[in-house]
């Protein structure tokens, strides 16, 4: 999915560096089994706050403080990853804004975002890259270590497209969402197995990303009256699709040598996570993305 070159973007919507405030703190280490743990806990919208430890991480790479700055049109998204995350998020602002007042009853606030590289301090604790992009709550903010879209490709298996890194960012960003309906709180209540709330909720943000892409090349830029995305393609929707099954827990299960265990599934399988976002996607309705009361997982009722 390709910004229109003339698309613009206000500044200063992305911060940079780190941030947040006081909580506990996350260990991070134990060799590759650790880490990989890690990423099956945390992988698009863990809490890190769920993993407090001992041991905070030094603040390091190339970020400073402050906001994100030169990214002014869709031009600057279609060159850099950073720039690509701010004008994603301005146009889920623009999406959301619109939408989830009339479908839910709840405005839109928008959230926080932060890019880091290395380590950051948020609400929830601190957390490293090692947790991959992640959502906390407690200071209603995501955070994105943009070299994360690379470990996406090289480690995960994912197209390396844009769509695929702007399904990361809208999945994120469905969990701010989610927060502010109230449902986050069911991924901790019930945190594990293939019909647990951890895995309703981590497929219903992944819904939640597919009804921006519904969305997103329609919704004008309001600076512009021109829509910041160019019209989706078939290869944009593959793009998203293979970042959606690169992280199901079932290949991830497979990848890492062991058997697939449904009970200790925290996001749902590759099938069923390309499911939920096509299930956003061709409807572009929250209403569609209701997995808490859905019988069957594995088949979306707005795909049926």
């Amino acid at each position: 999915m390709t910004f229109n070159e003339g698309a613009r973007m206000e500044g200063g919507r992305v911060q940079l560096g780190g941030g947040g405030g006081p909580g506990g703190r996350i260990a991070i280490g134990g060799g590759a089994g650790g880490l990989l743990v890690l990423i099956l806990a945390l992988l698009f919208g863990g809490d890190p706050g769920s993993l407090l430890g001992s041991g905070a991480p030094e603040q390091s790479g190339q970020y400073g403080s402050g906001t994100l700055e030169g990214c002014e049109t869709g031009a600057d998204a279609n060159a850099s990853v950073d720039c690509r995350v701010q004008f994603t998020v301005g146009s889920l602002d623009a999406v959301w804004e619109q939408q989830l007042g009339p479908q839910t009853g709840v405005e839109y606030v928008r959230p926080a975002v932060v890019l880091f590289s290395g380590a950051v301090a948020t609400g929830c604790g601190n957390a490293t890259s090692d947790v991959g992009p992640f959502y906390c709550p407690a200071d209603r903010t995501a955070y994105f270590d943009t070299s994360f879209f690379q470990d996406l490709v090289t480690r995960f298996g994912a197209n390396a497209g844009p769509l695929a890194q702007e399904y990361v960012v809208a999945h994120e960003v469905g969990h701010h969402l989610q927060n502010q309906l109230g449902d986050l709180g069911r991924a901790q209540a019930d945190p594990r197995g293939a019909d647990s709330g951890a895995v309703r909720t981590e497929l219903q943000a992944d819904c939640y990303a597919g009804a921006w892409a519904y969305h997103a090349d329609k919704q004008p830029d309001p600076n512009t009256g021109e829509p910041f995305l160019q019209p989706l393609t078939q290869q944009d929707i593959r793009d998203a699709l293979s970042a959606a099954s690169a992280v199901g827990d079932d290949r991830i299960q497979a990848s890492a040598g062991g058997r697939v265990n449904p009970e200790g599934w925290t996001h749902g399988s590759s099938d069923q996570r390309q499911k939920w976002f096509l299930a956003g996607y061709t409807t572009g309705q929250i209403a569609a993305c209701d997995t808490y009361t859905a019988r069957d997982l594995d088949n979306p009722p707005a795909l049926r």
